[in-house]
């Protein structure tokens, strides 16, 4: 990547981004469950914010409001949970089809704001594009024995246009173990390989052997040169924009890094767009240290501007609604894979790991903050939607499976005794699950290894 590191402060006042996202979410979850509660005529005893012990409470309407003190989860406890209440507001009282549409409430709702953010962002900022990059190649991989280089652009795989690296490790999973005809661009020149990803890759070097990187769209614009430097000896200034490099046209950050980099060592033509005129310098490229700073070892400040397709008013809900709608299938495929083994597990995170993903991301991503942490939260209301929904113990999932048991047993329900049982083992399980992953999370950032590729 372009640029200096993140400063440690920075990092972490980035971080705590996900503080006000995870509130959000979990409110907006919870909100689903109190309409639904009270538009099928059970009573609502308490709607916590965080987790017990609380700190206060207070009553209104016949609902105890309270405030907890461990911050990630919330929750609504209504009349009945424990399944002996016979009381007609009791939720043990009404039929399955009630229970099942008060269980689903919490997810909808998340469903309905992730789609809501994803109809928001595309209205006021618009879409934007990214390329995708082969940013490395393990020896002795598939995708060495295919020919893919480093720096080579994934046009389409198996006839589908790549539009993010998403994309290229669902197509991989689909195809494992038989050929997989890809498309690349090397020096503007279109390329048809073909590559078998492997079914059980060695750790961490994923089907083909490749680390991808996404690219957005985006104009380089010069905002500060340093004197003496070697851009300001080729005559680069404040406010040009950088439309080349060699022969090389450059859309996105990572063409302008790779491309720099291709020419360490070496003097090589700029093309910038200057006054609304193209006009080319000479770039005496210093022997660059790949793992510092470019810009800084060539004097450039620049300023990353993605681009946004405007979207006309009368698409704006469709193409919000599809782009939302495609998340989904991919976080779906991100759940399966991860569940088949095909994904590795070091992608689960709790808090504390949602807390370093946001960090980075926020650091590394070139689009404005607001769009940023829109699209962070439309990933995680999408998460949290889903993942209440899994038929586990003590999740509003594995409510539901009761539910359906209790359908499919024509109306005869299991014994609350035995469900309270399998509920509170699943709870203990899952906060057990909870303390691992914080564990791991902790040891990664003490480690200094970054969630992301």
């Amino acid at each position: 990547m372009i640029g200096a590191g993140t400063p440690v402060s920075e990092g972490l006042v980035n971080g705590l981004y996900i503080i006000p996202i995870l509130a959000v979410l979990i409110l907006v979850h919870e909100i689903g469950h109190f309409v639904a509660a009270r538009m099928i005529g059970v009573k609502v005893e308490e709607f916590g914010i965080g987790i017990p012990p609380r700190i206060k409470g207070w009553r209104h309407k016949g609902v105890l409001w309270s405030l907890n003190w461990i911050p990630f989860g919330g929750f609504v406890k209504v009349l009945g949970e424990d399944g002996k209440v016979a009381d007609p507001e009791s939720i043990n009282a009404k039929p399955p089809a009630k229970r099942a549409f008060f269980l689903v409430a919490g997810s909808a709702m998340n469903f309905l704001l992730a789609f809501v953010l994803m109809i928001l962002v595309v209205g006021f900022q618009g879409v934007s594009h990214s390329n995708v990059y082969i940013a490395s190649v393990v020896p002795g991989s598939p995708a060495e024995d295919a020919g893919w280089e480093p720096g080579d652009r994934i046009v389409d795989v198996a006839g589908v246009p790549i539009e993010s690296s998403t994309d290229v490790g669902q197509q991989a999973r689909e195809f494992s173990g038989n050929p997989m005809n890809v498309v690349v661009e090397r020096n503007g020149t279109l390329l048809e390989t073909s590559v078998v990803p492997r079914v059980n890759p060695p750790p961490g070097e994923g089907p083909t052997g490749v680390g991808i990187t996404d690219a957005p769209i985006s104009d380089a614009i010069v905002s500060a040169v340093s004197s003496g430097s070697p851009a300001a000896e080729a005559g680069l200034q404040p406010g040009d924009e950088i439309v080349g490099v060699g022969s090389e046209p450059v859309s996105d950050p990572y063409a302008l890094q790779f491309a720099l980099m291709s020419a360490s060592g070496t003097t090589v033509p700029i093309q910038v767009e200057r006054g609304g005129e193209e006009e080319t310098v000479s770039l005496a490229v210093p022997n660059l240290d790949a793992e510092g700073d470019l810009l800084a070892q060539l004097g450039l400040n620049l300023a990353i501007e993605p681009r946004f397709d405007r979207v006309p008013l009368g698409s704006v809900i469709p193409v919000g609604v599809s782009q939302a709608w495609e998340q989904s299938g991919q976080m779906l495929a991100g759940i399966r894979d991860l569940v088949t083994g095909r994904a590795p597990l070091d992608q689960i995170a709790g808090p504390l790991g949602m807390g370093q993903i946001t960090s980075e991301i926020v650091s590394a991503s070139p689009l404005p903050l607001w769009v940023t942490l829109s699209q962070l939260a439309i990933l995680l209301s999408l998460n949290l939607a889903v993942l209440n929904l899994l038929p586990l113990p003590a999740l509003d999932g594995g409510r539901l499976l009761f539910v359906i048991v209790e359908i499919l047993r024509g109306g005869k329900k299991l014994a609350p005794e035995r469900e309270g049982i399998v509920h509170v083992a699943g709870l203990i399980l899952l906060l057990g699950f909870m303390v691992i992953v914080l564990v791991l999370d902790a040891l990664r950032i003490y480690e200094g290894r970054s969630f992301l590729p």
